[in-house]
């Protein structure tokens, strides 16, 4: 963790939702005039698309049917953790850019599914954004967690996330249902091991509800909107949340334990602005009188 130079870790598993929660960072970002370094936590895959299935080919030739990019073998951990402390003690560090599909890959002119150079981050940043799969990740060999100083999980229930996951496969990328379950399935020993105890490392956490029967996934017509959902909202510590200000901002929430705060799907949005914009600032205050000193 650092006081000069801040990390910020949104961590949650592929079609989680992560990418809109980074939308609504860039736009406190943006207005508030901070300068973020935003890192990719795809970038941090060991392999390229066409090596990863490669990888995975050669893993099942030994009975491993379930390497997958939420287990530590096929990620770059150590660099992830390495840009965290460096960032944290220099403002400084590498990243690079997994390009996911042509339109990506174009100013590139390299093929999608590959990575770009590492370069060096900007100079001059005011803290690091990071999204991805593992950056509140703590085994016996890494800590990325404790080099972050504000950490995120955002994780929909277990059916919702499936529903967003196979929508956003099929149509985006083209693979069918049966490609997307045997994903699932294969992930599935790594999400249990890697990426649900990340949020027992969170400071906030946010899991989208529906309010609409997702029982079977795999058969949705429809992912559930944001207004048939309810989001729950929780706080790993409670110290210092205006939580009578954010129930009179949220019309129609509601506190269901002293550190959760559950609020309509459509005020999620309002509700980080809310929760997050003085927490940035904070963050940035206490930057400017350390780099006062």
């Amino acid at each position: 963790m650092s006081v000069k130079h801040p990390v910020i870790a949104i961590t949650g598993s592929s079609g989680a939702g992560t990418s809109t929660v980074t939308k609504t960072f860039q736009h406190i970002f943006r207005r508030e005039g901070i300068n973020a370094a935003v890192v990719e936590g795809d970038s941090f895959h060991r392999h390229d698309r066409k090596a990863m299935k490669a990888a995975m080919a050669e893993a099942q030739k030994t009975g491993n049917n379930h390497f997958s990019h939420f287990g530590l073998d096929a990620n770059l951990i150590d660099e992830l953790e390495n840009l965290f402390r460096t960032y944290g003690e220099t403002g400084t560090g590498r990243r690079r850019y997994y390009l996911h599909n042509d339109e990506e890959a174009a100013p590139y002119k390299q093929e999608s599914g590959t990575f770009t150079p590492w370069q060096e981050l900007p100079a001059g940043t005011d803290m690091l954004f990071y999204e991805g799969l593992h950056g509140a990740v703590v085994t016996q060999q890494y800590n990325v967690a404790k080099h972050a100083d504000l950490r995120i999980g955002v994780v929909p229930i277990i059916n919702l996330e499936w529903t967003q996951k196979l929508h956003r496969d099929k149509r985006a990328r083209g693979y069918s249902t049966e490609a997307v379950v045997d994903t699932i399935l294969r992930r599935m020993p790594d999400y249990v091991n890697y990426i649900c105890p990340q949020f027992s490392e969170t400071h906030v956490n946010f899991q989208r509800v529906p309010t609409v029967d997702t029982s079977n996934p795999f058969i949705s017509r429809d992912i559930p909107t944001p207004d048939e959902s309810f989001v729950v909202i929780r706080f790993a510590n409670p110290k210092g949340i205006d939580f009578p200000y954010l129930l009179s901002m949220i019309h129609d929430s509601f506190m269901s334990r002293p550190n959760i705060i559950v609020i309509p799907g459509g005020k999620m949005e309002l509700a980080m602005q809310l929760i997050f914009t003085p927490m940035i600032l904070r963050l940035m205050e206490n930057r400017r009188r350390a780099m006062a000193i």
